[in-house]
């Protein structure tokens, strides 16, 4: 999995129901032709990661296909996943 570009906002909760914060990153990816999760259009990750005294945590992720917003009935394999909370706990700040 490349991440070729991303986009980090913090979700603001006016409420206080949730605790913790939330931030939402967009993850553009280059994904190889021969992969069953390339479209022509190309691929990116809508993830939701949480941090609630200083630990993070993946709490969400779509697979979504650029253009038309649809979601992709796919799933990242485990190392991905590790791989995309890794890359959210280093860039999780930069929305502050």
């Amino acid at each position: 999995m490349e991440i070729t570009g991303y986009e980090v906002e913090w979700i603001r909760d006016p409420f206080g129901i949730l605790t913790g914060k939330r931030y939402e990153f967009r993850l553009d990816l280059d994904v190889d032709a021969e992969d069953d999760l390339y479209t022509p259009n190309g691929v990116y990750i809508r993830a939701v990661y949480r941090v609630e005294n200083e630990q993070g945590k993946l709490v969400t992720y779509d697979l979504v296909e650029k253009g038309t917003d649809r979601l992709l009935e796919f799933d990242l394999e485990d190392e991905e996943e590790t791989e995309l909370a890794a890359f959210c706990e280093q860039h999780w700040q930069e929305a502050e």
